[in-house]
């Protein structure tokens, strides 16, 4: 339940262009450069600053020569500010797209095994119940994701959540993790080989994400052997080139087999037969707590849960 101050600062202090100044803030960290975007004199903008920093009590921003920076309270601020007129936004866009005769609009983010596999069943799903419910569907790092998901500009994700700080205002569904394996380009001399040993990958030419938690777990059994770290990387998270760098080369990579099971069906690529033990985090459906979802939200929400589960009894 909201406490009394709460309800005080937000009917009788807070104003529409306290959180558009606010927003520009973040993006400018100038109050010149924000008060010229959000329509205000500097100062305005100072005053609208002066009067939230009274309600409140603390210093949202500390003054610098060349700028401002917000202090802790103030990037709390800023990012909910962000939120609540995403939250307008899209309340106009549902009444525009009902004045239409259309059916809503839904925004989701994924990471992307999901995306290539749980998200076009969902989709599919949906649009044979809503065929008018407009997706907009992104595909992007779970820390990416997650700032859009707080700042009201995603609606569902299906990723991670790295910080633990944020599951006090997030729900999370899990789905599943996604286990690696070795593949290479049909032909690879090391297909026919059952005696492919560690000590050949260090040695192999690779093809690895920029650095994060799967590629250190990679570089971790390498150093726990007393191996080199393989030293010829091409760096990239771009499907089309991992395909491409494949086909014209002995490259390994290591992905979940889901994301090239169409090259795999086909038989350009293969999956080497060892196993590398690398596996990320569990990913699932990340929400908002307390948000009230649009209709078109919902249905999406609703189509990705009964996805998975059809996925689920798939592999079972």
């Amino acid at each position: 339940m909201r406490d009394s101050s709460s309800t005080r600062f937000i009917r009788f202090h807070l104003k529409t262009r306290h959180l558009v100044l606010l927003v520009e803030l973040g993006r400018h960290a100038s109050i010149v450069h924000a008060a010229e975007a959000a329509g205000l004199t500097q100062p305005g903008a100072s005053k609208l600053i002066g009067e939230l920093e009274h309600a409140l009590g603390v210093a949202l921003f500390e003054r610098l020569p060349r700028g401002v920076v917000p202090t802790w309270y103030g990037k709390v601020l800023i990012r909910r500010a962000g939120a609540a007129l995403a939250e307008m936004d899209a309340a106009h866009q549902e009444i525009m797209q009902g004045l239409a005769g259309s059916s809503g609009r839904v925004a989701i983010g994924s990471v992307q095994t999901p995306a290539a596999s749980l998200v076009p069943q969902a989709v599919k799903l949906l649009k044979e119940r809503n065929p008018r419910v407009q997706v907009a569907v992104s595909v992007d790092p779970s820390k990416t994701m997650i700032e859009q998901l707080r700042a009201g500009e995603l609606d569902i994700v299906i990723g991670r959540i790295h910080d633990p700080a944020h599951g006090a205002e997030l729900d999370f569904e899990p789905l599943a993790d996604e286990p690696r394996s070795l593949i290479v380009r049909s032909g690879h001399p090391w297909l026919a080989r059952h005696d492919v040993a560690l000590e050949d990958l260090a040695g192999a030419a690779w093809i690895l994400p920029p650095s994060g938690r799967l590629r250190d777990q990679l570089m971790a059994r390498f150093l726990a052997r007393g191996l080199e770290q393989p030293f010829d990387i091409v760096e990239t998270t771009s499907l089309d080139l991992v395909s491409r760098l494949l086909a014209d080369s002995d490259r390994i990579v290591a992905l979940p087999p889901g994301l090239v099971q169409s090259a795999l069906d086909a038989g350009t690529l293969a999956v080497l037969p060892f196993d590398i033990k690398l596996r990320a985090d569990v990913y699932g459906i990340v929400t908002r707590k307390r948000h009230h979802m649009s209709p078109a939200a919902e249905a999406m929400l609703a189509a990705l849960r009964e996805a998975a589960g059809l996925a689920q009894q798939l592999r079972a």
